[in-house]
């Protein structure tokens, strides 16, 4: 297991260089990725065809930034089609639950919005591309949701899943070091950092790495049955610590924090007291560890990222916008809603105003007040499924412990980030999966 393990870590900083080193080499695995998995989700046994393709979705989801990052995939939001792809095809295989139709309605919420567009916008390669960017990542999540809800998975399962998840984020790590292996060179301010994010949107690169750093931080306190696991889980997660702190982006790791607060919070009262003891300690082990991350950021940025945190520019002097312009686009998407409450200003219609009003495109970095504002009394309609629906499952099943932690991923992410990724809409998903112990096997003794 340990051996296996490792491999599967070497092979991903292996292709992290590739990605770097060979310019071919991005689009090759691309498709490489798309193959293999097709070809796995076909050739597997029925039993494990649900599990597959969620794998297959979650290495999608984790790869989706280095992906856009390198320009390996056939357009801006390959991830997020070949996801919805994925999970279509599984649908063929074993079905949905009838007890998911809510999110069948929520997909149906979103058509009314591409009327409304078409007839603002017009029938044209525009409407198109703005309506996919700003619909795939809902359309990705209503699928995702469909697929998910009620099935049946196991602990080992779900940590196989997030596992794929996070093997792309050591990939995305490896880049970053090679591309901007001193931070010191590259820090100049307390902005967002596209030199530190590989030339790329820190926002989104904060919130992947988060994500890894999510994933072997429950490795750590729940699959490291050894020393060599628990020093191999820490430093993976201390390495994607630094990278995204430096990202200067604070959502993405803000947000990590808050999942593993809402996991380690339930786990630790569902544990026995033995098993709190064994939480406490390595909790303090994990915190001593995060403390030496933050004091090497800070070397690195000059104390520049303490200034980030503390909402300060370089010079010390506070900033008057925590929020760096996100309340600003909120209300005004806000009365976006108020001047149409019915039917909104239709998919990528706030967008459009923004170009009419202030003459730049502006795009949204809060998903609740686009859907209000874009689809009106519909928005309402598909916050109302979102926020319940999951609410009313857990109230019959409390069996998955990593419930609150993605829920809190998605709520968090699409307020800071909207939907850029499919990250926040899979990971939603995941919240609705069904937990259940393994069944131990029954050894009987033979009468004769």
């Amino acid at each position: 297991m340990d051996i296996k393990y490792l491999l599967k870590i070497v092979f991903h900083v292996f292709i992290g260089a590739l990605l770097y080193y060979v310019n071919v080499f991005p689009r090759i695995f691309f498709f490489t990725v798309l193959l293999y998995f097709f070809i796995n989700i076909i050739v597997v046994h029925k039993n494990e065809k649900s599990t597959t393709v969620l794998k297959a979705c979650a290495y999608l989801v984790g790869a989706e930034v280095i992906f856009r990052m390198t320009g390996a995939g056939i357009f801006y939001e390959s991830s997020k089609y070949f996801i919805i792809f994925f999970i279509l095809f599984g649908m063929f295989y074993d079905g949905v639950s009838s007890k998911a139709y809510p999110y069948f309605i929520f997909l149906i919420c979103l058509v009314p919005s591409i009327i409304v567009a078409s007839a603002y916008i017009g029938l044209d390669a525009n409407l198109r591309t703005n309506v996919a960017f700003v619909l795939s990542g809902p359309v990705c999540l209503g699928v995702s949701a469909l697929y998910c809800y009620d099935k049946k998975i196991n602990k080992r399962q779900i940590l196989d899943i997030l596992l794929y998840l996070a093997l792309p984020v050591i990939t995305l790590t490896t880049y970053l070091f090679i591309y901007s292996p001193s931070i010191k060179d590259v820090v100049s301010g307390t902005q967002s950092n596209f030199a530190a994010s590989g030339g790329f949107g820190p926002n989104q690169v904060s919130t992947t790495l988060g994500l890894g750093m999510f994933v072997f931080c429950v490795n750590y306190f729940l699959n490291s049955r050894t020393l060599f696991l628990k020093i191999i889980n820490v430093t993976l997660f201390g390495l994607m610590s630094f990278r995204g702190i430096v990202t200067f982006s604070r959502g993405g790791v803000l947000t990590a924090i808050m999942m593993l607060f809402a996991f380690l919070v339930f786990v630790y009262f569902r544990s026995s007291k033995r098993q709190k003891n064994i939480i406490i300690t390595s909790f303090l082990l994990l915190l001593a560890s995060s403390s030496v991350i933050w004091v090497v950021s800070s070397n690195q940025t000059s104390g520049l990222i303490d200034k980030r945190y503390s909402n300060e520019d370089k010079t010390g002097k506070e900033k008057k916008d925590v929020s760096a312009g996100r309340v600003d686009l909120f209300f005004g998407e806000l009365e976006g809603f108020v001047e149409e409450p019915f039917l909104g200003v239709g998919a990528s219609g706030m967008k459009e105003r923004r170009i009419e009003t202030l003459g730049k495109v502006v795009a949204t970095h809060n998903e609740l007040s686009r859907l209000l504002s874009e689809h009106g009394i519909f928005g309402v309609f598909i916050l109302l499924i979102l926020i319940f629906k999951p609410l009313d499952m857990r109230s019959r099943n409390r069996n998955n412990y990593f419930f609150y932690a993605f829920l809190v991923f998605w709520f968090a992410t699409i307020n800071h980030s909207a939907m850029r990724i499919a990250a926040p809409g899979f990971v939603y998903a995941l919240a609705l999966l069904n937990l259940r112990n393994e069944k131990r096997p029954v050894h009987r003794k033979r009468l004769i």
